[in-house]
């Protein structure tokens, strides 16, 4: 009775532009009305889609649909009216998305003919969870060491070209294809909404998940950066044929209610639609090359600390050099990420001088880059380097030392001796590396240093080995002894 009343209503609400403020139960008749003549229509055709955005003002119908985005899977049909669909998908399985061109004839003529690029990305629905997503991420990484969360699927895929899955963000894909052609990508999704739960009870407890596209046309540098059209929906990942189970779970519940109960959710779609959202953040800088593996700042600390070898001479310049300052403007702190590896997340920072970058505390940084980036940009912005795995000091023997010797065995305890001691820092833990860092402190060339013994029990010479300097204790203290070398013009070293 109560429906019936209010469906004159629908049509004043239709000629008076969709009027915003319309009221709960006529929009589930808007609802319903809009269910039935969907699922008896093409669903490549999406004739209830087109009728709804030929209500929209002219300017903004471009924007909103230029492309329509179909996954091939059932939508729940125990979903209110009101709230967003949700889709079940099978974990590894290979499911179709249907890339349609939705333009009217004359719309964007500049991607007439010519290739656009998407990409596609699984996302935490959740806020809380996209506050911490490369947290989340980088721990399933570890769990799950050389796999992908998506996938594309090419052989079944159709009409797509140059695809690519970029090996530092497992949870995206990208790829090029014509509008004007029939165009079907078929992606695997290989995470399950349980390994995100806190507690795992099965995959009624599993986070949503947001498969979403992201549209872009070339720019005139023939760089697709230039934004079209963002769609996304929600899903939940089963372990295989766990979504096949749910799907019939839910639809044996709705069953079982009441009529008017029933009235107040959604039919189950055969497909679901990705509706318009808001184009994901790091989707333009995806075509940035990867930075380079974690191995990668291992390496730098023997370079930055052999400022003294010729090998290494270029390299310590911009390692030692090279911080940030707070007077950098936005140009110069895009350039030092550059310098730095960090050319991903130079998109996040355009507006950032010097002084904001460095005013970033560390939790800020990790939140915005992720637990690996974000400790490393932050370690760099405070200049920090590597700790060394052992650190020596040592003392060049001096004249008075000499002459005091007899009657003080010990050097250093000499009371009128002052012994200025220089710290040497190693990382590879070999002879090799002790001189070198030796010959820097006596400007020679380790050419020159022929022999290094520690003076051991009743004064016998030991010659320093590989093994001998893994057992050094850190921090101890050496005093340098030089003896010429009667065959060559080279040198001897004595630890003491």
């Amino acid at each position: 009775m109560a429906w019936a009343l209010k469906l004159p209503l629908t049509d004043e609400v239709i000629e008076s532009g969709l009027v915003q403020d319309f009221d709960a139960s006529l929009s589930g008749i808007g609802q319903e009305l809009g269910a039935g003549a969907y699922s008896m229509s093409d669903v490549l055709a999406l004739p209830i889609f087109k009728q709804e955005e030929s209500n929209l003002p002219p300017d903004s119908e471009n924007k909103i649909l230029p492309f329509q985005y179909v996954l091939c899977a059932a939508t729940s049909p125990a979903v209110k009216l009101h709230d967003e669909t949700l889709t079940y998908l099978n974990q590894g399985q290979s499911y179709e998305i249907r890339m349609l061109d939705n333009r009217k004839i004359g719309e964007l003529p500049e991607i007439t003919g010519k290739m656009v690029k998407s990409i596609i990305r699984v996302v935490f629905h959740d806020r809380r969870l996209q506050y911490t997503e490369h947290q989340q991420l980088e721990g399933w990484r570890w769990n799950r060491p050389g796999d992908r969360i998506l996938d594309l699927d090419i052989p079944m895929s159709v009409g797509i070209i140059d695809p690519r899955a970029n090996p530092t963000q497992l949870n995206t894909v990208e790829f090029l294809w014509d509008p004007s052609k029939r165009t079907s990508v078929f992606i695997q999704v290989h995470c399950i909404s349980t390994e995100f739960t806190m507690r795992k009870h099965g995959g009624e407890k599993g986070v949503p998940f947001r498969i979403q596209i992201d549209t872009f046309k070339e720019n005139e540098s023939g760089e697709y950066t230039e934004h079209l059209h963002s769609a996304s929906c929600q899903v939940k990942v089963f372990k295989p044929k766990g979504a096949d189970r749910k799907q019939k779970t839910d639809r044996e519940k709705m069953e079982k209610r009441a009529p008017q109960e029933k009235e107040k959710y959604q039919p189950s779609y055969e497909t679901t639609i990705l509706t318009e959202c808001s184009p994901w953040p790091e989707a333009t800088y995806v075509n940035n090359s990867p930075s380079p593996g974690f191995n990668s700042t291992h390496n730098s600390f023997p370079v930055a600390e052999g400022n003294g070898s010729p090998n290494h001479q270029p390299e310590p310049v911009v390692q030692v050099v090279d911080n940030l300052l707070p007077t950098a403007t936005p140009q110069d702190a895009q350039q030092w990420l550059h310098r730095n590896r960090f050319s991903p997340f130079c998109r996040l920072f355009t507006n950032f001088s010097g002084a904001d970058l460095l005013k970033l505390t560390r939790e800020d940084v990790i939140q915005i880059c992720g637990p690996a980036d974000g400790i490393r940009l932050f370690n760099a912005l405070k200049g920090r380097v590597v700790r060394p795995r052992l650190t020596i000091y040592v003392c060049q023997e001096s004249q008075q030392a000499r002459e005091q010797q007899p009657k003080h065995e010990n050097g250093d305890a000499a009371a009128n001796t002052f012994f200025v001691y220089h710290a040497i820092y190693l990382e590879e833990l070999t002879a090799a590396e002790l001189t070198e860092k030796i010959a820097q402190l006596f400007n020679i060339s380790p050419r020159q240093i022929n022999q290094i013994f520690k003076q051991g029990p009743t004064g016998i010479h030991v010659l320093v080995s590989d093994e001998m300097i893994q057992n050094f204790q850190d921090e101890v203290c050496f005093v340098l002894d030089t003896m010429k070398d009667d065959t060559n013009d080279g040198y001897h070293i004595i630890l003491k």
